[in-house]
């Protein structure tokens, strides 16, 4: 992409009479304190991502295809939500150990990406109170909702300089940010109040039973909308699975395979199958309905790809090696070391909520196979910046079996070898260094017992 600005100095060089109309845009900035880590730019939907070469003093350039139109600035720690159009030119400052205050955008397009930056501030903000406004009884919950959608809308008509057109979009995917909001409070609020009985009003969630699920204009701009279209096949799917007794990850496969509009079908099965191929207990099956369902080229090409990979991570192969991980009892841990004994590795955080539910399991798990053939391994993937609150939380939960610190949290080779999106993540290894299972039950699971006595560890 970099050559583009190559032939924009030509054209200019050239002087032509008549403007050329630009196909890319240009986003440079400078980070000041910026942490250890790459710095790159993703689009939203995961189907690209490159990383960016950034000077010592924290000063960096590139070149975008606006074939994409949303991307992810990351540099580790703050992400940048941006919206990219032709000829946009923007330049972004900030000081990484002061994100919310100090993050500044100038230059061709930077009103639209200013308004998302403060967007997104609020949003945090809001995200803070989880605990407290999704334990809300229903009418105060939806007065609260009311309340964010019109203190959003109001930041959206006092941002200056927005185009017309994106403010009409935008306050639809306001609307539909709403609609997302209490179409996830009953799971929400079964969560945090611990109240698994819990049912909303026949009538809550009748302005999200009346969307129309075949908008292609909203779904293309509005993330809010598009979730909302997954999760009404979701549910769709939740129901095709029970009905003929299959696994949900194929019903849901089926599900949006029956979608009339291709950009809508080519979507949802491409975002499905990205995320939760690896998950699949049939990942040859799984590969086939997507690829009997999917006519987007591109999006074929990568699952193709991500397919073959994951060939390589089936039962019997050796297994991808962690090589030299820092253990919190001393010194470097290898996957080498540990050759002779199944080894069970637990993948994790310490910011990772699901990850720390399954830790009193996990323990259980441990004392019963306590001098038994098996070794339980812990790698977390925490970034290098919180390498102390891993210690901390070791020690202060008192973890068990090894405790490991990858070498570079999600970048770590193990980890993409695995193929891990997700966490918590869990993996079987036998005596030999091959794999047992690259998805192995959890364990707060009693299919993880059942494989272990089947292999008679």
């Amino acid at each position: 992409m970099k050559k583009l600005l190559f032939i924009a100095f030509a054209i200019a060089l050239i002087g032509c009479k008549t403007e050329a109309k630009l196909d890319y845009a240009i986003i440079s900035g400078k980070i000041a304190n910026k942490q250890a880590g790459d710095l790159t730019i993703n689009s939203e939907d995961r189907t690209f991502k490159e990383t960016l070469s950034v000077t010592a003093d924290g000063t960096f350039t590139d070149t975008l295809s606006t074939d994409i139109s949303s991307y992810i600035l990351y540099d580790g720690t703050n992400p940048i939500f941006l919206n990219i159009e032709p000829g946009n030119n923007l330049n972004i400052t900030y000081d990484a150990s002061d994100f919310d205050n100090t993050i500044a955008i100038s230059g061709v397009g930077s009103e639209i990406n200013n308004y998302l930056v403060a967007k997104r501030k609020v949003e945090k903000e809001l995200s803070k109170k989880n605990q407290e406004i999704y334990s809300l009884e229903e009418d105060m919950y939806l007065e609260r909702m009311m309340a964010f959608k019109n203190s959003q809308e109001e930041l959206l008509n006092n941002s200056e300089g927005l185009p017309t057109e994106f403010v009409a979009k935008e306050k639809k995917n306001l609307h539909y940010a709403y609609l997302s909001k209490l179409n996830e409070f009953e799971r929400a609020h079964k969560y945090f109040t611990k109240n698994e009985d819990f049912k909303v009003s026949d009538d809550f969630l009748k302005d999200v039973k009346s969307i129309d699920y075949s908008n292609v204009e909203d779904f293309e701009f509005s993330g809010n909308y598009k979730g909302l279209v997954s999760d009404h096949y979701g549910d769709k799917a939740n129901k095709l699975s029970e009905k003929d007794s299959i696994a949900y990850d194929m019903a849901f496969l089926k599900t949006a395979s029956a979608i009339e509009n291709e950009t809508i079908k080519n979507s949802l099965l491409f975002d499905y199958a990205n995320y939760n191929m690896s998950y699949s207990k049939d990942i040859d099956g799984f590969y086939n309905i997507f690829t009997k369902s999917s006519t987007n080229k591109k999006n074929n090409a990568i699952i193709t790809e991500k397919y073959n990979n994951l060939m390589g991570l089936t039962k019997g192969r050796p297994s991808p090696k962690f090589v030299g991980y820092e253990n919190y009892a001393g010194g470097k841990t290898s996957l080498d070391d540990l050759k002779g004994k199944y080894v069970y590795v637990d993948v994790w955080a310490t910011w990772c909520g699901p990850c720390k539910r399954e830790i009193p399991f996990l323990k259980e798990v441990e004392e019963k196979y306590h001098g038994k053939n098996i070794e339980f391994v812990s790698i977390s993937i925490d970034k290098a910046s919180d390498h102390k609150k891993w210690k901390t939380m070791v020690n202060e939960k008192e973890l068990g079996g090894i405790q490991l610190f990858a070498d570079n949290d999600w970048n770590s080779a193990f980890v993409k070898d695995y193929q891990i999106q997700g966490i918590p993540r869990f993996l079987l290894i036998d005596t030999e260094g091959n794999i047992v299972d690259s998805n192995a039950p959890r364990p707060s699971s009693s299919e993880l017992i059942d494989l272990f006595t089947e292999l008679s560890i």
